[in-house]
């Protein structure tokens, strides 16, 4: 294992070779040109054997990748904001044809007005496309979860694309010192891609083919059974994972300074960093506050998250999102699982970071503040409403 200084770019695609894809299908688009870039220079110098294929959209970015997948090739590609709103149109049909093609994402926000600075609003809009979501929170979390991706999308039970998040340029593009795998140690984790899900001349099979009324839901609910069968897979991957590498992860969240917290805020993405900075400097003035970090959206972690917020004595979801007309996404998918679990504590929705926009460690503080009289609100950061 060695020791780089890594953009969380890069670190993914140090990852991504690691994992030694068969195809990459390339198209760049900020914030992410540079994991097809260094991708590219992997081929070129031998490191990484792959057919290395630059299309000429986004949507053929995806197309070619279920080409791929659809004859047993282990595939890659990677998208950002209006990119992967121009893919939208393939990600279910990657979904319901089972294809585990992983596909990093650069969160960077959406038009208009144009942006190309980094909130979460372009792939909270696919959480409902069948793909896995998960977010790094660092360039480490970045490599490792982009070897990972591979394991648990791969696996028999699971059979689904995954999409990794990173957010665009205070992830994308900030540097920090990563640890490199051993291609040994990738090989140990990550098995070959084999499966039957696949054409074959041998073993003759329909693929992405139609379904009438009197069948669909069949489909649809399988493609609903292998995503929820992530979860465990997840566990299966993180365990192996820290056997041969030695670093630990959480499963679907990571909570800090939960235990006794009677204030917690829900996080997704990078700001988790700031906001565990901001809890540590709380706890030193005897606030009794804490963090949840989702590490994946889908799955939603529905027990873990009420497990967490059970005994507080409210809870805050701060997101880079927004559904207009209504609040944001985040908040509706972590109110629905306190509702199916029975936890009834005040929440509230922070709306914070669209199009880049500096989240501070004196918002979150005020946050944390706010929490404490209890009431709900829905606001964006930022945005005083007279």
């Amino acid at each position: 294992m060695a020791r780089q200084f890594l953009s969380g770019n890069e670190a993914f695609a140090y990852g991504v070779r690691l994992a030694s894809p068969q195809v990459i299908s390339a198209y760049p688009i900020t914030p992410q040109t540079i994991v097809v870039e260094k991708l590219s220079e992997f081929v070129e110098d031998g490191s990484l054997k792959a057919e290395f294929i630059h299309v000429e959209s986004e949507h053929s970015a995806l197309s070619c990748a279920m080409g791929a997948s659809s004859v047993g090739a282990r595939a890659f590609t990677a998208t950002s904001s209006q990119g992967l709103l121009y893919m939208a149109e393939c990600l279910p049909y990657a979904a319901g044809g089972r294809f585990p093609i992983v596909m990093m994402n650069a969160n960077r926000s959406t038009a208009l007005p144009w942006n190309i600075y980094g909130d979460q609003r372009d792939s909270v809009s696919q959480l409902d496309s069948g793909w896995i979501q998960a977010y790094a929170e660092n360039a480490q979390e970045a490599l490792d979860l982009a070897l990972m991706s591979f394991y648990i999308a791969e696996h028999k039970k699971v059979s689904t694309p995954f999409m990794a998040n990173l957010d665009g340029f205070v992830l994308t593009h900030t540097y920090e010192v990563v640890d490199v795998p051993t291609k040994k140690q990738a090989d140990e984790f990550l098995p070959p891609y084999i499966t039957e899900n696949k054409m074959s001349l041998e073993k003759p099979k329909n693929l992405g083919f139609s379904a009438g009324p009197d069948t669909n839901t069949f489909f649809k609910y399988k493609e609903h059974i292998g995503l929820l069968n992530v979860r465990n897979v997840v566990g299966e991957a993180e365990k192996k994972f820290e056997n041969i590498f030695g670093r630990k992860y959480s499963g679907l969240t990571e909570n800090y300074r939960t235990d006794d917290a009677d204030y917690i805020l829900i996080t997704l993405g990078s700001i988790s960093g700031l906001v565990r900075e901001t809890v540590d400097k709380l706890r030193e003035q005897g606030k009794k506050v804490g963090m949840l970090r989702i590490r994946y959206m889908r799955p939603f972690p529905n027990e873990e998250i009420a497990e967490t917020v059970r005994n507080a004595k409210s809870l805050g979801v701060l997101e880079k999102d927004i559904s207009f007309g209504n609040e944001g996404t985040v908040y509706t998918n972590v109110n629905s699982a306190l509702k199916k679990l029975g936890i009834n504590i005040t929440s509230s929705n922070y709306i914070g970071g669209l199009g880049g926009k500096n989240i501070s460690p004196q918002e979150i503080e005020e946050i944390f503040e706010e929490l404490k009289q209890k009431k709900t609100v829905v606001r964006f950061l930022g945005i005083e409403v007279r």
